[in-house]
């Protein structure tokens, strides 16, 4: 990834300390010579410490996947079968941690080529391995056979540590959590919610995603949209443009369409989709509560935040609600600008919702002189690589070689080990699929391939995969990120560093396997990087010359875009997971006119869009998020305090680094979160150190 233009590789990366100028020529070398070398060395399968298979044919994966469940079958019926008055931790809970660190990496060997594979027939395999091995494990979690032994062990506290502990109540909660602490009749309604659930929820995604509707356009009336967007719409019979109420769509003319009614009728109408969807979701959430209440919980809610960070939905509620307050002033002053703003251009029309993303835009296209597009420019994709690999160097003490001659399932994709920078020690490997191509999953993300784990004497290191849809370059040009994607890549990558990281016993608490609230704090601390002068410059170069790094100005104008009426754009935020915590917290909630409500209430009195109607187009409360829209805000906020508290005074300081490697990355899930952060920050986390962030460039 260090180097992913249309043929260059580097052999054996080893990022360099010295000056941006120093780095960006020295990752120019070699590459004609390292390209000859891929192409006549023979690829090596064996990669010490990994039990990854990287490129299995159809049929191997399917023989893989039989396997794999047959010795699942054979362990957990070996457990079932130990008498309740003869359990041990070596005979009970042992072996499935065993057969957990010797599955993973087989089962995502299995999983993973369905996301990058080139060949068809292996991502049907590798589709249809999953539905069968998933199906599986639900039945493995139905066992009451062996839920008994497992809670027999558990009763009587005979702790080998903290760890085991800590993994043997995830083993009897994943039961329980199916039931097996009911009555059978209790346990069989359970089911019958859940398959109920499960089915409604699909429904409202798939009205959603079938959902066709447009609005037709006059030119006039798109006043503002760029030509290449109004060219790329499709035309009525009368001549109009046709606008789809789809986000590609609809965001650009909330954004750049000058005429305040378009904006208006878009929002609306927008606003209103899938109006049957309510009745879906009012559906959905009674049988939620009835869901909860069965497994001994108050409310929906309750169920599904009393496991993660958070703890319980009052204290989610607090957190949101003391937001939101400690940042009305600076929402106002960010709204009565945005007013001003409009009466001058539109008159007394009142600013309503629809007008935000306008103004905003408009406000910062003069305020900032950022200009994107130029930006692009000076962030070709080999030296953006090198220089996040640089930075996580020096600030976690890694150090990253390539594996020139390993097997792959595509010429693109490198491999890299991961080295502690003062022992030497590996501690893992990550491969890296940068580019788009035919077939491969659309979206940037990490996979854990085999998580890190040390039970009985056997340690497997960690083994990620980082996927990304960049674009080759085109006729022998420099592959440039924008910088949304810079962002992207540093979020990723601070995945990456936490799963290669990790030394927990357990693969269950290894790699990205945990607290949904915490998982995103690593990610996003990193991402701050992208916001400061010093590795700005590192990872930067004019594509021409890249000597020349990105101006102090530029830098200083990303901090302020990043906090540009940043207040009402996280109220806005703060709405609608409120919106779903209320209603999966309250029994018989009037959603549209909960909305009426919360929206003046959050929104300094800005109204809903009369019309509309958010819960019958609200994608998180469907499927996935329900109940924990707050969770992207709640990591946002504390990866806030770690960096202000520790890391901004001084972005390179290796002492803090590794302390944040070793008290927070290291434990993975073996330890409860707050914590992991409370010993390294020497305090509780708190929200001060995000607000102030917010107030420091506010307006």
């Amino acid at each position: 990834m260090a180097s992913k233009q249309k043929k260059d590789r580097k052999s054996n990366l080893l990022v360099v300390t010295g000056a941006a100028a120093f780095l960006a020529v020295a990752i120019k070398f070699a590459i004609d010579a390292v390209a000859a070398h891929h192409k006549n060395c023979k690829r090596r399968k064996d990669i010490p410490g990994s039990a990854v298979r990287a490129n299995l044919s159809a049929a191997e994966i399917l023989r893989l996947a039989d396997r794999i469940i047959a010795k699942s079958k054979q362990v957990h019926d070996a457990v079932a079968s130990v008498p309740l008055d003869k359990v041990t931790y070596a005979n009970t809970i042992l072996p499935l941690a065993e057969l957990e660190a010797w599955q993973f990496p087989l089962v995502q060997s299995c999983v993973f080529p369905k996301l990058v594979s080139t060949f068809e027939d292996v991502r049907k395999a590798s589709a249809e391995t999953e539905r069968r091995i998933d199906a599986h494990v639900s039945t493995c979690r139905k066992q009451e056979d062996v839920y008994r032994p497992i809670k027999a062990f558990a009763a009587r506290g005979e702790w080998m540590n903290f760890e085991s502990k800590r993994y043997t109540q995830c083993l009897v909660r994943d039961f329980e959590s199916n039931g097996l602490s009911l009555t059978l009749t209790k346990r069989e309604e359970l089911h019958r919610l859940r398959a109920q659930i499960d089915d409604l929820s699909r429904r409202y995604i798939r009205n959603l995603n079938d959902d066709n509707a447009s609005l037709l356009f006059n030119e006039t009336e798109l006043a503002g949209l760029p030509p290449e967007f109004l060219k790329s719409l499709d035309k009525a019979e009368n001549g109009k443009f046709k606008v789809s109420l789809r986000g590609h769509h609809v965001s650009p003319v909330l954004e750049f369409c000058k005429v305040g009614l378009t904006r208006r009728r878009v929002a609306v109408a927008y606003g209103r989709r899938c109006e049957g969807n309510l009745s879906i979701l009012e559906s959905l959430v009674e049988l939620r509560h009835k869901f909860a209440r069965l497994l001994g919980y108050t409310n929906y809610a309750d169920y599904a935040i009393g496991n993660r960070m958070a703890s319980s939905s009052t204290k989610v509620f607090e957190f949101l609600e003391d937001l939101s307050a400690s940042l009305s002033d600076l929402a106002t002053r960010e709204l009565n600008v945005l007013k001003d703003y409009k009466k001058k251009e539109e008159g007394d029309s009142p600013f309503g919702i629809e007008d935000l993303l306008y103004y905003v835009k408009r406000i910062e296209e003069q305020q900032l002189n950022l200009h994107f597009g130029d930006l692009k420019q000076y962030l070709p994709v080999s030296l953006v690589i090198s220089g996040i690999l640089k930075i996580c160097q020096d600030l976690f003490g890694l150090r990253f070689d390539e594996i020139v001659d390993a097997e792959v399932w595509h010429s693109d994709v490198h491999l890299y080990s991961v080295h502690d920078l003062s022992s030497g020690e590996l501690l893992g490997y990550f491969y890296l699929d940068m580019f788009s191509r035919e077939g491969k999953y659309g979206h940037t993300c990490v996979v854990a391939l085999q998580n890190g784990s040390f039970v009985n004497g056997v340690r497997k290191i960690p083994v990620a995969l980082l996927i990304s849809q960049l674009q080759k370059e085109v006729g022998g040009h420099t592959r440039l990120l924008r910088f949304s994607e810079v962002v992207n890549l540093f979020h990723e990558f601070g995945h990456v560093v936490h799963h290669i990281c990790n030394r927990a016993s357990f693969a269950r608490f290894s790699g990205l396997r945990l607290d949904p609230d915490f998982v995103e704090i690593p990610a996003q601390l990193l991402e701050n990087w992208c916001y400061e002068s010093a590795p700005l410059k590192l990872i930067s170069g004019f594509h021409q010359d890249i000597t020349k790094p990105i101006k102090d100005e530029t830098c200083e104008a990303l901090k302020r875009w990043r906090c540009s009426f940043s207040a009402l754009k996280l109220k806005q935020e703060i709405l609608y997971c409120l919106f779903d915590l209320i209603i999966h917290s309250t029994e018989n909630v009037d959603m549209v006119g909960l909305f009426k409500h919360l929206h003046p209430k959050v929104m300094l009195g800005l109204p809903m869009l009369e019309g509309t109607n958010p819960a019958s187009c609200f994608h998180r409360t469907a499927i996935g998020y329900e109940a924990a829209c707050y969770s992207r805000i709640w990591s946002e906020v504390f990866a806030a305090d770690v960096f202000v508290s520790k890391f901004r005074d001084d972005l390179s300081n290796q002492f803090v680094g590794m302390q944040f490697r070793n008290k927070v990355l290291s434990p993975g899930g073996a330890k409860d979160p707050v914590e992991l952060l409370s010993d390294f920050l020497g305090r509780e986390p708190s929200v001060q150190a995000f607000i102030d962030s917010k107030l420091e460039y506010g307006l």
